[in-house]
């Protein structure tokens, strides 16, 4: 039977009654003692019966509140993935011989600060240095070409370094997701290499939101393992230095004889074309539909049904009437490739 807390009107009256059927006299005033002592020690039951309705929750996995997740999660060997930093490469123009030292710090263009990691000296009019954020988190991610400004001039050094590709940097997760993958490490034990191993290794990188494993893709002996990173990118689509973050982690966790490739999924951006959609102001809502739609559904070289096409935008708040005119089939993406979201084009 599931534990049900009585309401505090009912401890009350119960209490009461259990107070007054001890006395010799029936009548009792509403603020006699008796009634007054009786409503106290309510009270007091009725804080502990929600302490065991707390603890009720904490007890099962699917109900424990943040931080007994976290403690769960951690006895099973599921930690919480820390946010992690971004980091890269930039490029440095001056003069022959003018260094910039580690330590060095730069800003973006939006106040994001990066350091350089080790000493870079100017070599036929430029050098390369490594850099990382200095925060923690998505918005460290730069795309190639940016320029990062010196905070502090360094003399024979331009102010303005390019950017390479600036990857890695993901939020700390969310409870959904640990709570997620701790369900998963119960439900799907290690099995020294199984397909729930690659998935579960892949996850357990700072930023990875969904994985994939496809034993024998390549030949006997091989496992291809792919991934997304929904929130640190647009598309989802991990880049280069994610896909050697992921291989690095997998690598030493992998049986011997398993040749693992890691690589990213292909993106497939799938439009769409929308005719009389009843009331207009529900566009932001289906947009977003359909793009969790793609988020929950969508694998690589897997089918995106039609039917559920239509029923995301049909529940998106607000829709009354609509036609899809495009796609008019499911959605089946080759080998490798994933479909994200596209275009709409209203009519």
């Amino acid at each position: 039977m599931p534990f049900s807390r009585p309401l505090l009107p009912d401890i009350i009256n119960r209490t009461r009654n259990d107070v007054t059927s001890r006395l010799t006299s029936p009548d009792v005033l509403r603020r006699s003692d008796a009634v007054v002592y009786a409503r106290a020690l309510a009270g007091a039951a009725h804080e502990l019966y929600g302490n065991i309705e707390w603890l009720s929750r904490q007890l099962i996995y699917d109900t424990a509140d943040s931080d007994l997740l976290v403690r769960w999660a951690s006895i099973w060997g599921v930690p919480r993935k820390d946010a992690s930093f971004a980091g890269g490469t930039v490029t440095f123009s001056g003069a022959a011989g003018a260094t910039v030292i580690a330590g060095t710090e730069l800003s973006a263009y939006d106040g994001q600060l990066y350091a350089t990691t080790a000493d870079a000296t100017i070599v036929g009019g430029s050098a390369v240095a490594s850099v990382t954020a200095l925060v923690a988190g998505v918005a460290g991610n730069r795309a190639a070409g940016q320029i990062l400004t010196l905070t502090q001039p360094i003399s024979g050094i331009v102010s303005g370094a390019v950017a390479g590709v600036l990857t890695g940097g993901a939020e700390i997760e969310s409870y959904d997701s640990l709570r997620a993958r701790l369900l998963m490490r119960i439900k799907q034990p290690p099995h020294g290499g199984s397909k729930a191993d690659y998935v579960a290794w892949a996850l357990a990188v700072p930023g990875v939101t969904r994985a994939w494993v496809y034993p024998l893709e390549l030949g006997t002996g091989t496992v291809v393992v792919r991934f997304m990173m929904d929130g640190t990118y647009t598309d989802g689509i991990p880049l280069s230095g994610d896909v050697t973050t992921v291989s690095n982690y997998i690598d030493p966790l992998r049986p011997v004889t398993a040749n693992v490739t890691v690589v990213a999924p292909i993106a497939a951006p799938q439009n769409f074309t929308i005719t009389g959609l009843i009331p207009t102001s529900s566009r932001a809502a289906v947009t977003q539909s359909l793009a969790d739609l793609l988020a929950r559904s969508a694998t690589p070289g897997g089918t995106i049904f039609l039917s559920d096409i239509n029923e995301a935008i049909k529940t998106a708040t607000g829709v009354v009437d609509f036609s899809l005119t495009y796609p008019s089939a499911n959605i089946a993406s080759s080998t490798g490739h994933i479909a994200t979201m596209g275009a709409i084009t209203w009519l």
